[in-house]
């Protein structure tokens, strides 16, 4: 099924979006096996996400050749799990964590790609209000061994503004874009993708539609 799944979507999904970007789907790998994994990756996938830093940890030498990022809520004494393993961390939500990814980047000899979350109003979810985005890019991207590559967001589900809420994020994301070197607008999921990309997005993270409803009881 995960092979049928990544082939599907391979074969739908547009290789660019209307801003003549690049797209690049990251499979969400949440609660899934290394060998469900390496299947999606076998399929064709390039790029893998995970939600809970021990799963990376766990995970990361039984995978396949990989873009492995990581997009979950992250605590500072979970970072040491993926400098130097993670392509890219996307859910920097705050300038003191992006500080601990940095100062363990230098412990390393490495600079780190990161990605500073954008809210989307929900007080429950993680990142920075839109109207703290940009200072924080500013003091981020002073730091020295972690670099600010764009932005990534949580879309709310069942929201009836799908729309505006990307158009807003693309909006601000070609303000940072302006001003720094950034490329990457992570933004839509399984439910919401296809809204995302035609409004900007150039990154999308896909769970169920890459391998299907999750099974929490067999975890």
């Amino acid at each position: 099924m995960i092979t049928e799944n990544v082939k599907k979507l391979l074969s739908e999904i547009p290789d660019y979006n209307p801003f003549g970007e690049k797209i690049t789907v990251v499979a969400a790998a949440k609660t899934r096996s290394a060998e469900e994994i390496n299947d999606a990756i076998k399929a064709g996938l390039t790029d893998v996400g995970e939600n809970k830093a021990q799963e990376f940890r766990d995970k990361y030498p039984r995978l396949l050749p990989c873009n492995y990022h990581f997009f979950g809520r992250l605590q500072k004494n979970k970072v040491k799990y993926l400098i130097g393993k993670a392509c890219l961390i996307q859910s920097v939500d705050s300038v003191d964590l992006a500080q601990e990814i940095s100062r363990q980047s230098e412990a390393k000899g490495i600079t780190t790609d990161i990605l500073v979350e954008v809210n989307q109003g929900e007080e429950q979810k993680g990142g920075f209000p839109f109207e703290k985005v940009l200072s924080a890019v500013d003091k981020i991207s002073a730091l020295p061994f972690a670099r600010v590559r764009g932005l990534m967001t949580v879309l709310p589900k069942n929201a009836d503004n799908l729309t505006e809420m990307c158009l807003q994020t693309r909006k601000l994301y070609d303000i940072i874009r302006s001003s720094f070197d950034v490329s990457v607008l992570s933004m839509g999921m399984t439910d919401d993708y296809k809204i995302a990309i035609e409004n900007g997005s150039n990154m999308i993270r896909l769970g169920r539609a890459v391998f299907g409803e999750r099974r929490y009881e067999e975890k």
